[in-house]
């Protein structure tokens, strides 16, 4: 019980604290808000999208509290830490994705395993084929995807200009020597427009 107070002390805290003259981010840098190139109504939106998706997280597993760290920068969202399986990471992807008004997610998570050099240096194998033949293919925005290669399961999410896009790179993937699946979390651009007063 005297845990399940701390907790919620601690969630209280993350949704209610302001970010103040300076923030820490993920990546351990202070940004003063003289010096911030944001707009103050741009970190004011990036505060609240974060503490939105942070509670969302925490929400989905308490687990994830102290795992997953995320920061928002010009609604571009950055996601590290450490989980058990790629369905895990899929589905914060998906949550993130998810967040209104979000331009973009770099999810940098990474699936905590007993280290297998040979399986690794296949998956990298996989993912490093996939990415060459997505440059290579003029019809894919390459750029606008993260691949995702664990146990020769290939996991893709981005955001496509079109259905044919979309396609076009599944089509890719599934071409690739010894991969036994795609997962794939690929959104259409007309699904993300954000909606302009």
């Amino acid at each position: 019980m005297k845990i399940r107070y701390v907790f919620i002390f601690f969630l209280f805290l993350v949704v209610t604290s302001c970010g103040g003259v300076s923030s820490k981010g993920v990546f351990g840098t202070g940004v003063s808000i003289a010096f911030d190139p944001r707009s103050v109504g741009t970190q004011i939106d990036d505060s609240i999208m974060q503490k939105n998706l942070t509670t969302r997280v925490v929400l989905l597993d308490k687990k994830y509290f102290l795992s997953i760290k995320l920061k928002v920068l010009d609604g571009r969202i950055f996601m590290t830490g450490k989980v058990e399986n790629p369905e895990e990471k899929l589905k914060l992807t998906k949550l993130a994705w998810e967040t209104q008004g979000v331009r973009s997610v770099r999810n940098d998570i990474k699936i905590k395993e007993k280290f297998n050099l040979k399986q690794s240096a296949k998956d990298l194998l996989i993912t490093s084929q996939l990415r060459t033949a997505l440059v290579f293919n003029k019809k894919i925005k390459a750029t606008n995807y993260q691949i995702d290669t664990y146990k020769k399961k290939i996991y893709i999410y981005g955001i496509a200009m079109d259905l044919d896009e979309r396609n076009l790179v599944l089509t890719e993937a599934k071409e690739i020597l010894d991969v036994e699946d795609v997962i794939a979390s690929i959104l259409l651009v007309e699904d993300l427009r954000i909606q302009t007063n």
